[in-house]
């Protein structure tokens, strides 16, 4: 097939890679066997996929660059976003979208997991900006039917799914940043069951805006002890509902809660997500206290914003952990989007773009090729290409792992399951803001003086992923999550897990002939080798020691983890040739490709790492402050 034959059906992602992944890498029709899933078919898989593909073609892709160039305004106190946003997005709730994956009695498609996944990549892909709003509204949505009362179900969940409210988490503050022991916001309880709040958050995506009814927040703060005091570090952490605006027992939408925008930041990427500040009981309105339960009168007028418990007190920060680690996998799946579409952004320039001759072609009146006929091209495109797929079968794997921890029959398929699924959320989170992030710095490149001016988007494309390492925890987050605690829980139980998947995939490829077995070789040994690593650091007898190159260990085990799902998925396409058309035997070989690239020219990265590791190096945790 001819290069101008090899039309890209779409510059989002790519239907026949979903498709690859989803049925025959996952096998994910196995879950219609589920009795959750039993009304659901690759059909209907299939038509969601479908609308959510041109939904995000026709209503995000088209206001990318306009949410990016026209920014959010703060005005007289309020949030004023582009008009088109607002109906972007309220095509996507009244398709149902906002409550994909929730019980058909909750008005839902009860799609699994992994489809509504599958599904929400288009929307990334389409504008991640615009796609952050329903992304964390229904994070907050999951989190309150997993902690949430009946009547907090009822009253702020149902009206998110239905796309009425918009939801945020708030935990961060100017003061605090990520140590979340050194928060200050106070809860305050009242004697009707309520709590008034007190303080500042700050990154607060979504926090105020103009798009849906009502705001809901998700607000960590403390409760102050017997002596007016709040505890230090972790413990007195709980969680709270502070609604913009208040609702009466019928869901009405009443008086102004305390909750007041400071300011916007301003940032490089993501523009169209307003990212706020905000301050709660600074004095700005002062509601009329409201019971707990919705149903008693109001009270007198106070000072504070209203919040209502999720949960126990003090167990705030658990909670959380539902809809953050969600939001891990939504950051994720997020960059690998972001970098999927400039990857086939400069795919579609390199067929296009006529500029020089090959290194044979003497003649210079002869015509000039498309830039991708020259090796160098094609090796930034086989990059990205190994980035962005190898990144999307990772995010879809980790969702798998999500449908199998929630409804496998089986026990020990489920707690596997969730091992993996903990061990690999840092990974799933980090790895693609890393990796996508070199696969948009290269799709700049392909374009070249292009690649960095306003007229083609990949510029932006790499704003946008540039935000990604920071959401939802630095890498250097992620790496003590991983080194510090995923590697070592149960006593390893994951990591044996997780070596467990990967010796799986060894035997396979062993017999599959010499190329085969010197891959799964390579990567038996950086496996034993990572392994022994892991015992190695933690047996320095200091957390310092151990955990001074957290980082290293992530990037290492993180590539490790890909050169895994690579062998892996290049085993389905191996077995799918033979019986492949010439078009289709097309997909299957760029499969195998990619993953021999990544075997080849990535894996080996790991031993360097594991090297530096072994060593206990302590060069950046003995540098001092003075010598810089």
């Amino acid at each position: 097939m001819t290069t101008a034959a090899r039309a890209v059906p779409s510059r989002l992602l790519s239907q026949r890679d979903l498709d690859f992944l989803l049925y025959e890498w996952l096998d994910v029709l196995q879950l219609t066997r589920l009795p959750r899933y039993l009304d659901h078919s690759r059909e209907t898989f299939d038509a969601a996929m479908q609308t959510c593909q041109r939904i995000a073609t026709e209503h995000f892709y088209p206001i990318n660059k306009l949410l990016d160039q026209e920014e959010p305004r703060f005005v007289d106190g309020q949030v004023i976003t582009p008009a088109p946003l607002k109906q972007s997005l309220r095509v996507f709730c009244e398709a149902g979208l906002m409550a994909a994956g929730q019980d058909f009695e909750r008005g839902g498609m009860q799609l699994p997991y992994t489809l509504e996944k599958a599904c929400f990549a288009w929307f990334n892909a389409g504008s991640v900006a615009a796609a952050a709003y329903p992304m964390l509204t229904q994070g907050n949505a999951n989190l309150l039917l997993a902690h949430g009362s009946p009547h907090q179900i009822s009253t702020w969940v149902e009206p998110q799914l239905e796309g009425r409210f918009f939801g945020t988490m708030c935990l961060s503050e100017p003061q605090a940043g990520s140590s979340l022991s050194d928060i200050r916001t106070r809860a305050e309880a009242q004697a009707d069951g309520t709590y008034r709040l007190f303080g500042n958050k700050m990154w607060i995506s979504g926090g105020e805006q103009d798009l849906s009814d009502n705001i809901v927040h998700l607000v960590l703060a403390k409760i102050p002890g017997p002596d007016g005091r709040l505890t230090p570090g972790v413990k007195g952490i709980s969680l709270f509902i502070v609604p913009k605006v208040m609702v009466d027992a019928q869901g009405r939408l009443g008086e102004r809660n305390d909750v007041v925008l400071a300011g916007l930041n301003h940032k490089m990427g993501f523009r169209g997500t307003t990212n706020c500040l905000l301050n709660f009981g600074e004095g700005r309105f002062r509601p009329a206290s409201t019971g707990a339960l919705l149903d008693q009168p109001p009270g007198p007028a106070m000072a504070g914003a209203v919040g209502y418990l999720v949960g126990e007190a003090g167990k705030g920060l658990a909670c959380m952990f539902h809809m953050m680690n969600e939001a891990r996998i939504g950051v994720g799946l997020g960059a690998t989007t972001v970098g999927y579409t400039a990857y086939l952004h400069a795919l579609e320039y390199a067929r296009s773009r006529p500029q020089g001759r090959p290194p044979k072609g003497k003649d210079p009146s002869a015509p000039q090729v498309a830039i991708i006929e020259h090796a160098d091209v094609r090796r930034m495109l086989l990059a990205q290409k190994a980035y962005v797929e190898g990144a999307l079968a990772l995010n879809l794997y980790c969702a798998l792992l999500v449908d199998q921890a929630a409804g496998d029959p089986q026990d020990a398929v489920r707690e596997q399951a969730h091992l993996l699924l903990e061990l690999l959320t840092p990974i799933a989170k980090s790895w693609p803001s890393q990796w996508c992030q070199e696969a948009n710095s290269l799709a700049i490149q392909v374009h070249g003086g292009y690649g960095y001016t306003r007229d083609y988007n990949v510029e932006q494309y790499y704003r946008d992923q540039r935000l990604n390492p920071i959401h939802e925890g630095t890498h250097g987050i992620q790496g003590l999550d991983l080194l510090g605690r995923k590697v070592v829980m149960g006593g390893g139980a994951a990591l044996q897990a997780f070596a467990g998947r990967v010796r799986a995939t060894m035997a396979a490829a062993s017999g599959e002939g010499p190329e085969w077995a010197a891959q799964a070789a390579a990567l038996g040994h950086l496996l034993t080798r990572t392994l022994a690593t892991v015992t190695r650091l933690h047996a320095a007898g200091d957390p310092d020691v151990t955990l001074a190159n957290a980082s290293v260990f992530l990037e290492a085990f993180g590539h490790l983890t890909l050169a895994w799902i690579w062998l892996d998925q290049a085993l389905a396409a191996a077995r799918a040739l033979p019986k492949a058309s010439a078009q289709e035997a097309d997909f299957y070989r760029g499969k195998l490709q990619a993953n021999r690239y990544f075997q080849q020219w990535e894996l080996p990265k790991v031993a360097a790492m594991l090297d530096l590791l072994d060593q206990l190096d302590q060069t950046t945790l003995a540098m001092q402050d003075a010598w810089f």
